[in-house]
């Protein structure tokens, strides 16, 4: 489900992380890569506004695409 994980890649939660108060399908920005598999990841309000930061592994995470995959 997460599709290779870069840094800046828009992602959403797949899971509820409670002790953030972050629920599935918040979306937020990869900011850095903690380790293999792990990611600090940026969610912000509708103004930009950060409100929480998390580690989260990728297991947790679903990339966002903009564009449509390219055919052959």
């Amino acid at each position: 489900m997460n599709a290779s994980v870069n840094l800046l890649d828009v992602v959403a939660l797949t899971e509820d992380i409670p002790q953030k108060n972050l629920l599935r399908g918040q979306v937020g920005t990869v900011v850095e890569t903690l380790g293999p598999g792990v990611y600090e990841v940026e969610f912000s309000d509708d103004n930009g506004r950060t409100f929480a930061m998390a580690s989260v592994r990728e297991s947790l995470l679903m990339v966002l695409r903009y564009r449509p995959a390219r055919t052959a």
